[in-house]
């Protein structure tokens, strides 16, 4: 689930309804962590419905304002972000799934990358230190454009996060986070041909759970 922005865990009964403690749902930001939150459940959405923020659609300008990047990629025509894209389009494109853990929020916080490009192949697992979810997800996606060679080549990338979406694709203003929001800006504008797409998370997706582990893998390599 969704809370707050951040990509949450939420205890349910056994029909799927949240399991409330007087009156409260309890959530955990990773499975793994020893403490858990109570939080009121009507704050609490799924990944796939979270509002855009207050004044996301007005354009800003100047760095310190969080500018929106002048090019907006949004989903090629006929891809299911859920499924991954055609086989002709695999065979042209380099295809990077990006995703970011935090032990906490903030607390240790880790990224995954996984990139393909013609049967070539390369993961990364990286611990960055003491961050917000919102960060380790921007992180993610920043690494993952930076180690493309060729920014001449089309690329889709898919990340689960509705927080960084809406800041690089929908015009959002970024008000936490701006040198780093505005520093994965610049570096979207540095490529030719770049989509970047919505993929649900936690819904199966190979790739997508792939970059998940490696996230985790990061934080706990690093205890």
């Amino acid at each position: 689930m969704r809370f707050k922005g951040n990509k949450v865990w939420m205890a349910v009964d056994g029909e799927d309804r949240p399991l409330l403690e007087k009156g409260k749902a309890l959530i955990k930001y990773q499975l793994d962590q020893p403490h858990q939150y109570r939080v009121r459940p009507e704050n609490i959405l799924s990944l796939d419905d979270a509002p855009p923020k207050p004044g996301a659609a007005a354009p800003v300008s100047g760095k310190k304002s969080g500018a929106p990047a002048r090019r907006r990629p949004s989903a090629p025509t006929g891809i299911d972000a859920s499924n991954g894209i055609p086989d002709d389009l695999q065979q042209k494109a380099i295809l990077i799934y990006t995703d970011g853990a935090c032990s906490g929020n903030p607390g240790p916080a880790g990224i995954g990358v996984v990139m393909n490009y013609k049967g070539h192949r390369k993961e990364i697992s990286r611990y960055i230190g003491m961050a917000t979810n919102n960060i380790a997800e921007l992180e993610a996606i920043k690494t993952g454009l930076e180690a493309v060679k060729n920014r001449s080549l089309p690329v889709f990338l898919f990340s689960d996060s509705s927080y960084s979406l809406g800041l690089l694709t929908k015009g959002w203003k970024a008000k936490q986070n701006q040198e780093l929001v505005e520093s994965v800006r610049k570096l979207v504008n540095t490529f030719k041909n770049l989509r970047i797409i919505k993929i649900k998370g936690h819904a199966g997706h190979p790739e997508n759970e792939r970059a998940d582990r490696l996230a985790v893998a990061a934080i706990k390599n690093a205890e």
